[in-house]
């Protein structure tokens, strides 16, 4: 257990905010990788790979794109993760270096913004689940009249037993995380055998993996295939985009640098691209079988004949989403939003303030079909995320060549004070990094015509984690290079 600061300013340390002693950093190479294992394995994942199906690609270019993309990503994710692991520090700390100590705030609730949005994702999966399992018991539930605008494209029924599981969410979160520890024991047992099951099941039906697996490519051109393969693969490194800023909320329990690094790199790509062979096997089966192909799996088991197997299937995806949602899109919003107004915000409040941000997005329309899934998305928040790692791991490294003065990051006066907590330039790079990437992604969503937008800025979007990294990052080289005082990585006072 970590204490606040003895000499941190008032608001800038806690118990979760200290750095974490050495001699209490217990975490090794196999906790790192088991982390992986854990958090790959979820309905999302299972998602990301049936979308590339869905979207036209053959079962190994769908492996090849998830697992260059988690390769790539992997990258930001062991250089951020080193800082963790050497000073002890959370994500929210580690910004203040770049960002201020008031100023990294702003990354900290983007990540929680994505966060919430995430909640909403998960809350449809397991609200859908239960309809599933609803319209079995009850048929009328599929033909209820419509109540929400066409425009909306949500169903009475679906919405009724979406607003149920998320009320759901919110009582776990009045009761407090400690109620879900079963149930993420629960889902640790049950989402593999459920895995397999699937697995074993598409490949019986579909008369072995030899016709699953010769299923082609769906793309009749070198160019249409790589017109989806570059946003695709952007979109891979954007499901891991917000891990990749806060894993120094796990690495700061690191034994070793040489644990986390070689825990992550065993347990990142490979059960990513593990996990997701499910879901490209299953999906690609689903063609062979129904003569389509079906990427939700909750829609798919919705299709199998027995009610009482159905019903046993939805449920327990139910409550394993409740257990994901809970411990991986709650907690770390709750936090960040706490964190800007501890005296005013608890750590409940920010667990409601989340759950309404993961209505308001609308995420039944996000995961209605691959396209939202991966180019709205997933392309679309890497864009934001983007160049936040830019500026991070530009600060750290190429400014302060790993060196970073703690005691200093927890008070208001010192090099990490900038102006009143912000360091402008950061918040500038960022700004200039996001820009590029907004055109292409308004164009995405529909609020611009495409035929209005130059097209060099639409193709721009499809590399949206890329152009935001690089352009924020060099941004901010170039801007702290103007300051005239001694260099900010040694250790004195900034005034801008």
């Amino acid at each position: 257990m970590t204490s606040p600061l003895p000499s941190a300013a008032p608001g800038l340390s806690s118990e979760d905010l200290a750095p974490i002693a050495p001699a209490e950093r217990r975490w090794g190479t196999g906790n790192y990788a088991a982390l992986w294992i854990s958090m790959s394995l979820c309905i999302p994942t299972y998602m990301l790979a049936s979308s590339l199906i869905e979207g036209g690609m053959n079962w190994w270019q769908a492996l090849l794109t998830i697992f260059l993309g988690n390769t790539i990503v992997l990258v930001p994710m062991l250089l951020n993760g080193r800082a963790g692991a050497k000073y002890g520090i959370p994500f929210p700390v580690l910004a203040r270096a770049s960002f201020g100590v008031r100023g990294a705030n702003i990354p900290a609730l983007l990540r929680a913004l994505i966060a919430c949005g995430w909640f909403g994702i998960q809350t449809w999966i397991g609200g859908y689940a239960l309809y599933q399992m609803g319209i079995l018991w009850l048929p009328g539930l599929a033909t209820l009249p419509a109540v929400f605008p066409a425009s909306w494209g949500l169903a009475t029924g679906p919405a009724i037993t979406f607003v149920l599981f998320w009320l759901l969410n919110m009582y776990v979160v009045h009761l407090g995380v400690e109620s879900i520890r079963k149930l993420l024991v629960f889902k640790a047992f049950f989402l593999p055998v459920a895995a397999l099951a699937l697995l074993w099941w598409a490949i019986s039906a579909g008369h072995g993996l030899g016709p699953i697996l010769a299923q082609p490519s769906k793309f009749t051109s070198s160019a249409a295939f790589w017109a989806f393969f570059f946003p695709s693969l952007t979109g891979m490194v954007g499901f891991w985009a917000t891990l990749s800023l806060n894993i120094p909320d796990f690495t700061r329990y690191a034994v070793s640098q040489r644990a986390q690094l070689l825990g992550q790199a065993l347990g990142l790509p490979s059960s990513m691209t593990v996990f997701s062979f499910v879901g490209v096997v299953v999906t690609s089966a689903t063609f062979v079988i129904y003569g389509k192909t079906i990427w939700d799996p909750v829609v798919l088991a919705g299709k199998f004949d027995s009610k009482l197997l159905v019903s046993v299937a939805m449920l327990a995806v139910a409550l394993s989403t409740l257990a994901t949602n809970i411990a991986a899109n709650i907690v770390s919003p709750a936090n960040d939003f706490a964190n800007v107004s501890p005296e005013r915000i608890s750590f409940k409040t920010g667990g409601y303030i989340t759950g309404v941000l993961g209505l308001l997005i609308f995420p039944w329309k996000l995961i209605a079909d691959p396209s939202g899934y991966i180019f709205t998305w997933l392309v679309g928040y890497s864009g934001l995320l983007g160049p936040i790692g830019g500026i991070m791991l530009a600060d750290y490294y190429l400014l302060r060549k790993e060196h970073l003065d703690v005691p200093e990051l927890y008070q208001y006066r010192g090099q990490y004070a900038y102006r009143n907590g912000y360091n402008l330039r950061a918040v500038a790079a960022l700004i200039i990094g996001i820009l590029p990437n907004i055109p292409g992604f308004l164009a995405a969503i529909g609020v611009l015509d495409k035929r209005a937008v130059w097209s060099g800025l639409i193709a721009l979007y499809d590399y949206a984690w890329f152009v935001g990294f690089f352009v924020s990052g060099a941004v901010y080289l170039l801007l702290m290079a103007q300051e005239q005082r001694a260099p900010v990585w040694k250790g004195e006072m900034v005034k801008l």
